[in-house]
């Protein structure tokens, strides 16, 4: 460094000490120095942003808050909250998008385990060579790779707390295995470990799979399935829920802050809400929610009108030539087995008279699932082996066993 650039350190005095240059100069260094010490205590205390800010999460809702006047859905959490103060396994089943995350998030801050980890895992998400690190852990150096201070799983994240296992149908065979015995035995082993590690978590599962059916086809355990499916909760789909108006008005209201519901109700348009009942809403309270916020989102007026809504709500969805070729086949198959000759009742001594309606009743519901036993037995309200013993009662064939009739048909 030049030398006409270079500065010298000042020596160190203490305070107080009186400057040479005089009284005023000393005074105006204290007066500096005091006005330093405040801006840096003021600093000091400069409240922290509030964690509002810092986090970014979905609105989850307390239990009581799930559902309005619907009382499929008002039994069911009175149903869930009884599995869960008993600490029973947790089973939820229910379509894509009907809330299985959102119930299974209330019934742990419902729980006596509120105050410990809720920690949930997709187990469809996660690369199959991951899944058992991520659930069990593992120690130092347990493979190549590895965290110099090894990993806790899931299991032991949530000890005391409560494990959410989404999607749980779609867990790898070879997995279910270690899983059970950790169910079992209450513990963990981690990879590489010795040990076991005693856990004590609330277990919550969910699917939209019929895992009834996987494990008829062997693709789950069946004693997995016995051990985990020990308190079922079936979601409605929001096209059976009775409570659809109070649903729109609560997420109106979370996209109009400040609003009741019946302001919130009052700012659409008739004809908007008479499209948002009348859908179908496919993909249920998550295609609500989206549907609403697009249409908060593009609304120029005060009003909710029936412009605002996405296209698909209003329009109607042009038909491919496939769905046409399914819903031809639909129908064939749907005559065919209508046109079979149907058994006469067994005579038990009165006159009955086959029950027709029941009969249309099913049949439309086969077709409508394309001959899936386990959807039509849940839009019919039964379970697969009443569905079977109806179409053995009633002499309806399966379809599969209606080749030769439609051999001939449309698409012979």
């Amino acid at each position: 460094m030049p030398a006409h650039l270079a500065v010298a350190p000042a020596p160190a005095r203490p305070v107080g000490y009186a400057s040479p240059l005089g009284a005023a100069t000393a005074n105006t260094a204290n007066t500096a120095f005091s006005h330093v010490a405040a801006l840096a205590e003021r600093i000091v205390r400069v409240p922290a942003l509030p964690a509002v800010t810092r986090q970014m999460r979905p609105d989850y809702l307390a239990i009581d808050d799930l559902c309005g006047t619907d009382a499929r859905m008002r039994d069911l959490l009175s149903r869930g909250k009884r599995f869960v103060d008993r600490g029973l396994p947790v089973l939820i089943l229910g379509e894509t998008g009907t809330g299985k995350e959102f119930l299974a998030r209330a019934l742990h801050e419902y729980s006596e385990r509120r105050a410990q980890a809720f920690v949930a895992i997709n187990t469809a998400s996660l690369p199959e060579h991951l899944v058992e690190s991520e659930l069990f852990g593992y120690q130092r150096g347990a493979f190549s790779g590895a965290l110099p201070g090894g990993m806790k799983g899931k299991l032991q994240q949530a000890d005391g707390g409560t494990l959410f296992l989404d999607e749980i149908g779609d867990m790898p065979y070879a997995l279910q295995t270690r899983l059970l015995r950790v169910l079992s035995e209450r513990e963990v082993t981690p990879l590489g470990a010795s040990r076991p590690v005693p856990v004590n978590v609330q277990l919550i599962c969910a699917t939209h799979q019929d895992l009834a059916s996987a494990v008829a086809e062997g693709t789950f355990r069946e004693d997995l399935y016995y051990r985990i499916a020990v308190g079922v909760l079936t979601l409605p789909t929001l096209r059976e829920r009775d409570d659809k108006r109070e649903l729109i008005a609560r997420m109106l209201c979370d996209e109009w802050p400040g609003l009741r519901a019946d302001q919130a109700l009052a700012r659409l348009s008739p004809d908007a809400v008479a499209c948002l009942l009348a859908h179908a809403w496919p993909g249920n309270l998550r295609q609500m929610r989206a549907a609403l916020r697009y249409a908060c989102a593009v609304m120029s007026g005060h009003m909710l009108a029936m412009d605002d809504l996405p296209p698909e709500l209003v329009m109607p969805t042009p038909v491919r030539r496939s769905d046409r070729n399914v819903a031809m086949h639909e129908r064939d198959v749907r005559d065919a087995v209508a046109s079979l000759p149907v058994a006469p009742p067994i005579d038990t001594g009165a006159q009955t008279s086959p029950n027709d309606g029941e009969r249309d009743r099913i049949l439309q519901a086969l077709a409508q699932h394309r001959w899936n036993i386990s959807a039509a037995a849940r839009t019919l309200g039964f379970c697969r082996a009443s569905l079977y013993r109806k179409l053995k009662q009633l002499r309806i064939p399966h379809v599969r066993d209606c080749g030769d009739v439609l051999s001939a048909g449309h698409f012979a």
